[in-house]
């Protein structure tokens, strides 16, 4: 199994190789592994992501553990250029680099240049080579935010070489009990069930979430529809409901701002009453006269929430939903698409009437609907998106607590 992993392994960094002369991303995958240079240290605490979400994820733990360790230096590592891209010069990390490609070599020669004391990787991330190369060194490898389904390999009768793959880790911090149970069918037992550290994360952002006055004028005394993170095939049904609801103001933050997907969007919209937000420096007036601004930039979404009445969540239509949590932290209800099974908050938020899925233009439509003439059905479901999100904080500290209980940073 071993082989067929290695081979797996080669086979996506020659796909990858392939589509970097089309892709962009594959291009940042392939060109940034190739030109970085590791500085060699005495000793680090690692953390690595996949990408940008793992990384407001992992945060607060990241946070807490560089706070309380400030002799040590902090190496952050993405998988994917989507988060290296953005936060390669993070006050966070001393140093932030691409992870290498895994294999025994690379796992060799990135742990020699790093030296760490301690690892973390948030939730999805299983690299054999690092793993099993830490295992080896007794640096313990913690995995947090963890969370597990029947339908993983890891539970499947062929998974042998991946339920080995968990034997490697010092300790999980899963998100459910479902989890835990999974895990305690196939003999592992050092595990905790802390919650998810998003929580954490957006309700700190929530409670002190800064000002962001463009948006504020361009608010008014209107309602605002927050679509955060959105897709071609959302955008299509927001555009509808931009016609339908003239008396609300519209922010569209898509999930890729590149110069063609931004055309792309602003073809949908209604040209005379939309701006994108790099355009009101020029010319705030503007904001006044827009119904629609799209926002073409990275970093505002999670502060855009706090001037909205109800938001949108994309990628729902597409391989799993974005990040609901931002928005309902600051008791917005929450609507998205039908792909959404993956992610627990969602089926939370959906039992408690505080998230909403949509299949078409007039489910979408329907909700909004009654969210907006249903003032009394519509303060439930904020008030419980709000709690929903405050209760459930707490990850963090249960996950330093046993870390620091254990001695493995002194």
């Amino acid at each position: 199994m071993l082989f067929l992993y290695r081979i797996s392994i080669f086979g996506y960094q020659f796909g990858i190789w392939l589509a970097s002369f089309f892709n962009p991303k594959a291009k940042l995958w392939i060109e940034g592994r190739r030109k970085q240079k590791l500085v060699t240290l005495n000793e680090s605490i690692w953390f690595h992501f996949a990408s940008l979400g793992e990384f407001e994820q992992g945060r607060p733990v990241l946070e807490k553990m560089r706070a309380e360790n400030t002799s040590v230096k902090t190496v952050v590592t993405f998988f994917s250029p989507s988060g290296y891209e953005v936060r390669k010069n993070t006050p966070l990390a001393d140093y932030v680099y691409y992870l290498p490609l895994d294999t025994r070599k690379n796992a060799r020669e990135f742990l020699n240049a790093i030296n760490p004391k301690i690892a973390v990787f948030t939730k999805y991330e299983y690299w054999y080579f690092m793993m099993d190369e830490l295992y080896q060194r007794e640096i313990p490898l913690y995995m947090i935010s963890a969370i597990f389904r029947p339908q993983q390999i890891f539970f499947r009768s062929y998974g042998g070489f991946y339920r080995d793959m968990l034997l490697l880790a010092q300790h999980f911090f899963v998100q459910d009990e479902v989890s835990k149970t999974l895990l305690k069918e196939i003999n592992i037992d050092n595990v905790t069930v802390s919650g998810d550290t998003r929580f954490d994360r957006v309700w700190e952002n929530a409670q002190n979430a800064g000002p962001l006055p463009a948006i504020e004028e361009f608010k008014g005394n209107q309602k605002v529809f927050i679509a955060g993170s959105t897709w071609p095939p959302d955008e299509d049904l927001i555009a509808k409901l931009v016609l339908i609801y003239s008396d609300w103001k519209f922010i569209i933050a898509p999930h890729e701002i590149s110069k063609e997907k931004i055309n792309n969007l602003l073809q949908k919209l209604p040209k005379e009453k939309t701006v994108c937000y790099s355009e009101i420096a020029a010319d705030p007036a503007l904001l006044e006269q827009k119904q629609v601004l799209v926002i073409d930039n990275i970093g505002l979404l999670s502060r855009l929430y706090q001037y909205g009445n109800l938001a949108y969540i994309g990628g729902g239509f597409g391989t799993g939903i974005h990040n609901t949590l931002e928005a309902a932290a600051f008791g917005l209800p929450v609507i998205f698409g039908p792909v959404y099974q993956k992610f627990k908050e969602a089926k939370d938020l959906i039992k408690l009437n505080a998230g909403f899925s949509v299949v078409n233009e007039a489910s979408l439509e329907s909700i909004v609907a009654r969210l907006i003439e249903d003032e009394d059905f519509y303060r439930k479901a904020s008030t419980n998106a709000k709690n929903y999100t405050k209760q459930n904080t707490g990850a963090t500290d249960i996950i330093m607590n046993y870390i620091r209980t254990h001695d493995f940073l002194n």
